[in-house]
């Protein structure tokens, strides 16, 4: 289900005077964007909503994340989210669920890579968000998963936040920052997780305010 945020009055009123709306920022991830098992409005995504408006930066957020989705599920619906929303950014938070499916890792580069080709051939700015497996997985397959974000963003010259849950997941506290599952964040983690993903957002956003 996507969720579309407002912006604050001030927005309104610019938009009720004739003028163009606001870009678009697609948000394309799975449960750690669709807050799952939060409460709703307090996932990272609601809080970018928030610090957008209080920032004064005039976008609107398009949450298109839904909870299970894979990189394949995300390449599937892109070409449509991209016609219909014409984003100016988008951000791509995928491959956690490829992982964690045992899906072969060569599957997920060319899916993560081909969504980021889509998004920046209809114009849009690219924010590639990586994430790191436990070491239970293997250290090799732990190393190769968190490199394949590297590799894209790398290849296709697009903005990349290293490790979505850096400072949650590798706290020596982590497992009280987590719900009972131990795999989604808690919503006291989703600040952080927003801060992470806003140090790459932020200059995209504001770059592209200063062309305009």
């Amino acid at each position: 289900m996507l969720m579309f945020a407002g912006l604050g009055s001030w927005l309104g009123a610019v938009q009720a005077a004739g003028a163009e709306p606001p870009p678009a920022i697609l948000i394309l991830g799975d449960s750690l964007s669709a807050e799952y098992g939060l409460q709703r409005g307090s996932g990272w995504v609601a809080l970018l909503t928030q610090r957008l408006a209080r920032e004064r930066i005039a976008a609107q957020v398009v949450n298109a994340s839904i909870s299970g989705e894979t990189t394949s599920g995300g390449r599937a619906r892109l070409p449509a989210l991209l016609q219909r929303h014409r984003p100016s950014h988008v951000v791509i938070e995928l491959g956690a669920n490829d992982a964690l499916r045992g899906l072969p890792l060569r599957s997920s580069r060319e899916n993560l890579s081909a969504m980021v080709s889509a998004a920046q051939a209809q114009g849009a700015q690219v924010v590639l968000v990586g994430m790191q497996m436990p070491p239970n997985y293997g250290k090799r397959y732990a190393e190769d998963f968190a490199q394949l974000f590297q590799d894209v963003a790398k290849a296709r010259k697009c903005a990349l936040v290293p490790f979505f849950l850096r400072g949650v997941a590798d706290r020596e506290d982590a497992r009280d920052w987590f719900q009972h599952d131990g795999i989604h964040p808690l919503e006291k983690a989703h600040p952080v997780m927003l801060d992470n993903v806003w140090g790459a957002l932020k200059p995209l956003l504001l770059g592209r305010q200063a062309r305009t």
